[in-house]
């Protein structure tokens, strides 16, 4: 992380714990009717009423998961919220309220953390949520971010990974790779940055995927599109991880085979291009990079009418029976078994 010699640093000591949460969540106003009590108290009070309530939790760990050398930590506080929504959404609700704890080091003035917080506010704003709650606490390895986001849906609305069935079609939302090819242009920056500091990066041509990577959107728009078709899918998830891991985890859920057609994963023409400059097979990319936090879900073949050339769905393949398994059909129409070579927490 580049800081100005000029900057203010205000040590986070000089607020102490609870100075610091009054002084970044000051800032957080009251959106949802069912928010009863927010910050301040021991716990938040939260009444859904008659809805069913929905809850996820994501951990994003400095080193791991993000690069503070070219990650705005405004973009990292934005990002750390929408992660959570994408999950909210993948089950057919509404995202309500989350919760945000920081464990951070030394290293951090006030001023890093007004900028995080600058953007979990900004997410807040866009996406009509309440902050809540949380915790902060110190640490001895970087900066760790935990949100935990709440939700709401009917019961008849909700939508589980469990669901499909055989002849149902297999549809994604928007396009996927971009981000895992823009996080491939940052690390190739940050290392020219390495040999020569003075080297400005030219990323003009990058725009739409380093967005796709360092300020992703959540489908909060698939949720009320869905309903406005009159649509409930059979089974839903979020691409976080890769669309072959999503297609595995629903196939799995179901108890499912399926067959996802090479030629229509939709590619923004941008992700095309630089896989060709990193000469990268942008099938693979779609596959496995992750991150793009588009909505994948299965739809009975009854409410193909009601999809049918809609801009902001994809239909990529069908579900089959259990037995046949989940396989790619390429360009050149033959089977090729999928396997989840997307993100690995565990691996060495």
């Amino acid at each position: 992380m580049i800081e100005d010699k000029n900057q203010q640093r205000t040590q986070l000591s000089d607020l102490g714990e609870f100075g610091l949460i009054d002084h970044l969540t000051k800032n957080f106003k009251i959106k949802q009717e069912s928010t009863v009590k927010s910050i301040g108290d021991d716990a938040a009070v939260i009444n859904p009423g008659k809805k069913q309530i929905v809850v996820t939790t994501d951990l994003l760990v400095e080193g791991v998961h993000f690069d503070l050398s070219y990650v705005p930590l405004k973009h990292l506080g934005y990002k750390s919220v929408i992660v959570n929504l994408s999950d909210v959404y993948a089950m057919n609700a509404e995202a309500t309220q989350v919760t945000v704890s920081i464990a951070v080091s030394n290293r951090f003035p006030l001023e890093a953390l007004e900028e995080l917080y600058a953007g979990i506010e900004v997410a807040s704003k866009i996406y009509n949520i309440d902050v809540v709650g949380g915790d902060t606490t110190s640490s001895t390895s970087g900066l760790l971010i935990s949100v935990t986001a709440l939700g709401e849906v009917n019961a008849e609305d909700v939508v589980y990974r469990n669901g499909a069935q055989p002849n149902d079609l297999l549809v994604v939302t928007g396009d996927l790779g971009g981000a895992y090819m823009g996080l491939q242009v940052l690390e190739r920056e940050k290392e020219v940055f390495k040999v020569n500091p003075n080297n400005q990066p030219d990323l003009d041509a990058y725009t739409y995927i380093m967005e796709r990577q360092l300020k992703p959107e959540a489908r909060k728009d698939i949720v009320k599109l869905l309903k406005d078709l009159d649509v409930k899918p059979t089974a839903m998830i979020d691409v976080s991880d890769g669309l072959s891991s999503e297609i595995l985890h629903i196939c799995k859920a179901s108890k499912v085979g399926c067959d996802l057609y090479e030629n229509k994963i939709p590619l923004d023409p941008q992700v095309i291009s630089t896989c060709e400059e990193f000469n990268i097979d942008s099938t693979t990319i779609a596959l496995n990079g992750g991150e793009d936090y588009e909505l994948l879900m299965t739809i009975a073949q009854k409410d193909f009418p009601k999809i049918k050339g809609n801009p902001n769905l994809t239909v990529i393949g069908f579900m089959t029976e259990e037995n046949i398994g989940a396989n790619l059909v390429t360009r050149a129409e033959t089977k090729i078994p999928l396997q989840a070579q997307g993100w690995k927490n565990f691996d060495s």
